[in-house]
């Protein structure tokens, strides 16, 4: 499964409906390190569908959604269970940490 894209106007509607953890990466356009992490984050979100949801949110056009849980560097992962922020994660990570630090929520 994809990655799904949330915005300022989506998040809200998007984390609360959700039936499974979503980890919400904080990117943008410009950040290198937000590049290196992406392709890891597509595999995870195809290699547990149904388990564990990948979002991303630009925080150049997100700004209000950053803002609101204090994204003060990227890439920032928030995962989030049951509509709460559960774990943050900073900085670009290998798969092999990040499946580490992911495997509590899968």
């Amino acid at each position: 499964m994809a990655p799904i894209t949330l915005t300022d106007a989506s998040f809200d509607e998007e984390i609360g409906s959700a039936d499974t953890a979503i980890v919400v990466d904080f990117w943008a356009e410009w950040c290198g390190p937000c590049k290196a992490i992406a392709p890891v984050l597509d595999e995870i979100a195809e290699e547990h569908a149904g388990k564990l949801r990948v979002g991303k949110v630009n925080v150049d056009d997100s700004p209000d959604v950053a803002r609101r849980f204090e994204v003060m560097s990227i890439p920032t992962l928030i995962v989030f269970k049951d509509g709460q922020a559960k774990k943050r994660l900073v900085g670009a990570k290998g798969k092999s940490q990040l499946m580490s630090e992911l495997s509590e929520f899968l």
